[in-house]
């Protein structure tokens, strides 16, 4: 006997739940072989997929420089004027390709290990060589009157920064500038003092950390968040809660990452955590990625943001904690007066931006985001920005140094690796060339006479 229209209705009815049945069925079930499959292969093992790509990455990582050139040094330091600078570079080289160091597994689900500083320069891919001259502020005659504010002390500097000829601003090479050179004006102070520095001096040869992470195998809820760094877990540099050391190191994060998550990570160079926060999907070669970016309260001023109230050190120089947009670091840069800020000064007060000519600020190019693969937890793009300012004080018994400058130097780092992916069924390294991490630096005041 055959089957009628309403047998065919009726079939295809019959056929549509029980699919619908084992669609239900099989859903969880997927769910529950990708968790474990995650579960397996993302956390910090010996013998997972994640653990060599954590060990070092899959590829180069690169650090490019740009170095704000002052076009009017005679009118900075003669009249006071607003340093007009000139952005010069790329100055590439590569860093980050050696292995993590003193790698030691703990017993309570945790492992530590020191991260190498290494710069090879690149000349192929920068826009001229280390010996490259440029005229940038000097940092021991800026640093020297936050160092020793005293009256008497003052006039000692002041006479061995004549008996050097040093003045606010030099003339230094690249190669200089970044790993340093042997400053004449500490040479001739009569007493112990290494007179070598440079804005990242030193570097080369030296290590970060100890960190202790979580690997995940005990709770992979907490992957790769950081347990501890050098030995402790608070940095000693703020009060309350913005002393702690949260979330990871920004590599990769927990499993799972869902869009309404606060995505904590630390920095040592900027010597706090801070956190992104979801701003939209990007597909990268067919991978769905979640873009977490530091939104801009992170850099707000207290009086907006309260919970901003621990990073106000100076109410002074903060002018009672109202602006917005750098953070004064001296209590972890040996009392040096080095204050951070994204790059161009974005999200900055205007009086602080309007101090110079030729920056820029744009939040496109300038804000520090993470792209993330949800399931596994894995950055696998992101630009870290960020900018290193020194501050200028007014200082009587100094010649010259009762006039407003700024420092010259800004960096930019980004890595083209093999960066792990999940593609639902298995873990996998995909080539993504755009991957790139930003870091920009320009030592600059914000004070004036």
């Amino acid at each position: 006997m055959g089957c009628n229209r309403n047998c065919g209705l009726l079939t295809g009815a019959i056929v549509g739940a029980v699919l619908a049945i084992f669609g239900g069925v099989l859903i969880p079930v997927g769910d529950n072989l990708i968790g474990k499959a995650i579960e397996k292969e993302a956390v910090i093992a010996n013998g997972t997929t994640a653990y060599q790509n954590w060990i070092v990455p899959g590829s180069s990582v690169y650090r490019e420089f740009w170095i704000f050139h002052v076009l009017n040094p005679s009118e900075v330091l003669e009249e006071g004027a607003r340093p007009k600078l000139e952005q010069r570079g790329p100055y590439t080289y590569r860093v980050r390709y050696l292995p993590k160091e003193n790698i030691t597994e703990s017993g309570n689900g945790t492992i530590s290990y020191m991260l190498p500083n290494v710069a090879r320069f690149e000349p192929d891919m920068s826009v001229g060589t280390e010996n490259d001259t440029v005229t940038c502020l000097n940092l021991a005659v800026v640093a020297a009157p936050a160092l020793y504010p005293g009256t008497f002390m003052q006039i000692l500097l002041n006479t061995w920064i004549k008996s050097s000829k040093s003045t606010m601003l030099q003339n230094r090479t690249v190669k200089e500038l970044l790993w340093g050179y042997t400053d004449p004006f500490l040479n001739s102070i009569p007493i112990s003092v290494n007179p070598v520095l440079g804005v990242f001096y030193p570097y080369n040869g030296t290590s970060d950390g100890p960190y202790n992470v979580y690997t995940g195998t005990e709770d992979i809820t907490k992957t790769a968040i950081i347990e501890s760094y050098k030995n402790k877990r608070n940095l000693s540099y703020w009060e309350g809660h913005c002393d702690m050391v949260n979330g990871t190191d920004g590599a990769s994060f927990p499993p799972f990452i869902k869009k309404n998550q606060v995505l904590r990570f630390f920095s040592s160079d900027i010597c706090r955590s801070i956190y992104g926060v979801f701003q939209g999907k990007k597909n990268v070669k067919g991978i769905t990625l979640y873009r977490f970016a530091v939104p801009r309260e992170a850099f707000a001023s207290p009086t907006e943001v309260g919970d901003n109230y621990c990073f106000c050190t100076d109410r002074v120089i903060s002018q009672n904690c109202t602006l917005a947009g750098v953070l004064d670091i001296s209590a972890c840069k040996a009392k040096r007066p080095v204050f951070i800020s994204l790059p161009h000064f974005l999200h900055a007060s205007d009086s602080i931006l309007h101090d110079v000519e030729g920056l820029s600020p744009n939040e496109k190019e300038h804000e520090t985001y993470l792209d993330i693969e949800p399931i596994t937890g894995f950055t696998l793009r992101f630009a870290k920005r960020l900018q290193v300012n020194l501050l200028v004080k007014p200082a009587s018994k100094i010649d010259k140094n009762k006039l407003m400058a700024i420092g010259t130097s800004q960096n930019m780092e980004y890595m083209r690796s093999k960066s792990p992916y999940f593609d639902g069924n298995h873990l996998g390294y995909t080539n993504l060339d755009e991957d790139y991490v930003m870091i920009q630096v320009i030592p600059s005041n914000e004070a004036k006479a």
